[in-house]
């Protein structure tokens, strides 16, 4: 079964419109990323500002050790909840960017799946051996593609829960810390 121009003019259009959505896609969680690296620089910049202002204000040692632990804490918890939003910017992306790739891949798969019957439909008598072969070599290419994407998928998800994990317990510390410093 041969191509016809109209067929690989649709699918290089198709491609085109894919990669086109793919780059869209990247530039949002691009955009994302620089709204929030502006918004915490402005937030950081602001609280210097304030902070500074307090320290100018500052009558004694008592009151400027005070100052400054109660500096630490907020800044942790913003430190914090800004890898979280970046960690969910860049999760959010991914996935979008995931489900695309997947579905191109599934077509594209198909699409070669189909070639390849209908090839072996019009092969010449006496090359079955040949299509079994061919057909047994597409089963363990799709197969070997299904189990690559399945070990992505539990290492993504292995290294999510991990990092929940992380934030969780660096949460706790800083909390923990907090308290701690404020009782001393």
């Amino acid at each position: 079964m041969a191509l016809t121009p109209e067929q690989l003019i649709a699918t290089h259009k198709a491609n085109l419109e894919t990669l086109f959505g793919l780059t869209t896609k990247a530039f949002e969680g691009v955009e994302k990323i620089v709204e929030l690296n502006v918004a915490a620089s402005r937030a950081a910049l602001t609280e210097a500002a304030n902070h500074t202002q307090a320290l100018l204000n500052v009558k004694d040692a008592q009151e400027l050790l005070a100052l400054q632990s109660s500096l630490f804490q907020p800044l942790a918890e913003k430190t914090a909840a800004y890898n979280r939003h970046l960690y969910n910017i860049a999760t959010s992306t991914s996935t979008e960017l995931s489900k695309t790739l997947e579905a191109k891949a599934g077509e594209f798969q198909q699409g070669f799946n189909n070639l390849v019957e209908s090839t072996a439909k019009n092969a010449p008598a006496g090359s079955e051996t040949a299509v079994a072969v061919m057909k047994s070599a597409v089963s363990a290419a799709n197969n070997a593609f299904e189990s690559v994407q399945k070990a992505v998928k539990q290492a993504s998800d292995l290294a999510e829960a991990n990092l929940k994990a992380v934030s969780a317990t660096a949460a706790s510390a800083t909390q923990a810390a907090a308290t701690s410093s404020r009782k001393s």
